[in-house]
């Protein structure tokens, strides 16, 4: 059984003593802290150019990566806070002998919810397969014989939470330990607690992916081992239990992409809007005020009143089943998704049916998703041509010249062919839509 005061830790990085979470300021702590530089980084400010769904959009009611994370931040924040309220009243010693509050655990599910996209490649999803494909059926299979499975699973396979994970922790010269964020809010992000192989299905939500590439495994293992997640023993791979407030942070994913990727559509009119009232009313009918609502005379406001009240209302059931299920998410034995269990599960299928007809397979996210692929696999082809050359001695003029539009800290001089690899790929995963395509576009021009 995991136990909250080991879950709640504030410890980073590097840490030589222990933090308590008495010590900590009471205007900033250390889980704030996280939040703050989460803000402030250079990879979060990348997602305000980095598609969500509906691709480099200039309307101003179009969620991109960067609006999408703030507001799966604020749902996970109220989740958070929500069961902690709860979670104090179950367990008061949390309070009286370590010092936690209630804001407490809505400050790491709202860190852990704005970081959740944060190693995400440019254009979507899609971003995730096409580097994937460059190794599994593009120029990329040439690598095959120099890795290990493991190895070869992490590229075939590039997983954004993988990446999120290595965002956040990777050292570098003078950043030991990436952005030194407290273990609590890196257990609350890893959603998906195990290696990339094997990839086997099992009924497990945290089997669905993979949450930590082979170079970082040594840092996952810190941060599962001093958070007292439970291992899985009966496994040949390295896999762990889920954090219990990972399920809050996907579930308040879960909720904004369902609702909000459905309020874009009708917005662009993609979806009719009569299907706003029809396919959330179950979801709304014990708080909506139908006076109000006949009263709001655009459509933007009709959806948006809808939108905010079907949050609501998947808040407050999310959390109840969070807590009617508590002691069986610290024991391990909670293998769903929360939003799998919820009393609106039905509508929420029926709402994603909507938005992938009539969004997620529209004619322009679909050319959104090939022109990706074009020039995702492109830049991993001359990139990684050009930094292997330099490692070999075989350097062209050209590669030179390639490798002066990598930043310095993506240049590996590592003898492991993974590591430059995967170093290429980091770099290609963290550029927006925008960059992306003005490096295509300088390359092809000078074929």
């Amino acid at each position: 059984m995991m136990k909250w005061e080991k879950l709640l830790s504030l410890k980073k990085h590097g840490d030589t003593f222990v933090r308590h979470r008495l010590d900590e300021s009471q205007t900033r702590n250390g889980f704030e802290v996280d939040y703050d530089r989460i803000i402030f980084s250079s990879p979060f400010r990348s997602l305000q150019d980095k598609t969500q769904v509906i691709p480099l959009s200039k309307t101003d009611f179009v969620h991109t990566r960067l609006t999408h994370s703030l507001e799966v931040s604020v749902v996970g924040r109220s989740l958070g806070r929500n069961v902690g309220e709860k979670l104090l009243q179950k367990y008061p010693y949390l309070a009286e002998e370590f010092g936690y509050t209630v804001n407490d655990f809505g400050a790491i599910v709202a860190a852990a919810s704005l970081a959740h996209d944060i190693g995400n490649p440019p254009f979507g999803h899609s971003g995730e397969k096409a580097i994937g494909d460059f190794f599994s059926r593009g120029k990329g299979q040439v690598f095959r014989e120099g890795l290990t499975d493991k190895e070869w699973q992490d590229l075939v396979d590039f997983e954004g939470n993988a990446n999120g994970f290595s965002v956040l922790t990777k050292s570098r010269p003078g950043i030991d330990g990436g952005w030194r964020i407290t273990y609590a809010t890196l257990g609350a992000f890893m959603k998906y607690p195990k290696e990339s192989l094997p990839t086997r299905p099992t009924r497990e939500v945290s089997d669905k992916k993979f949450g930590f590439f082979q170079g970082d495994k040594d840092a996952f293992i810190d941060v599962a081992t001093e958070l007292g997640m439970l291992m899985k023993d009966d496994r040949v791979e390295t896999a762990f239990y889920r954090h219990p407030l990972a399920y809050l942070v996907e579930a308040a994913d879960d909720i904004c992409y369902t609702i909000i990727d459905f309020e874009d559509g009708i917005n662009l009119g993609w979806i009719p809007e009569e299907h706003a009232l029809e396919f959330l009313i179950k979801i709304v009918q014990n708080s909506i005020n139908p006076q109000k609502y006949s009263q709001l005379t655009s459509k933007e406001d009709r959806v948006s009143y809808l939108r905010a009240l079907a949050i609501g209302s998947l808040i407050e059931d999310v959390t109840r089943l969070f807590l009617e299920n508590e002691e069986k998410i610290l024991a391990g034995d909670y293998p769903f998704a929360l939003t799998e269990k919820c009393s609106f599960i039905a509508q929420m299928k029926d709402v994603l049916a909507v938005s992938i007809n009539n969004v997620y397979q529209s004619k322009e996210v679909i050319e959104k998703e090939i022109v990706g692929y074009r020039v995702i696999h492109t830049l991993l082809e001359n990139f990684i041509t050009a930094a292997n050359n330099r490692y070999y001695g075989e350097e062209s003029h050209y590669d030179s010249l390639i490798l002066k539009m990598l930043p310095e800290r993506f240049i590996s001089e590592k003898e492991s062919v993974y590591e430059r690899l995967m170093s290429i790929c980091h770099f290609v995963s963290m550029l927006t839509d925008g960059k992306a395509l003005e490096l295509y576009h300088a390359i092809e021009v000078t074929k």
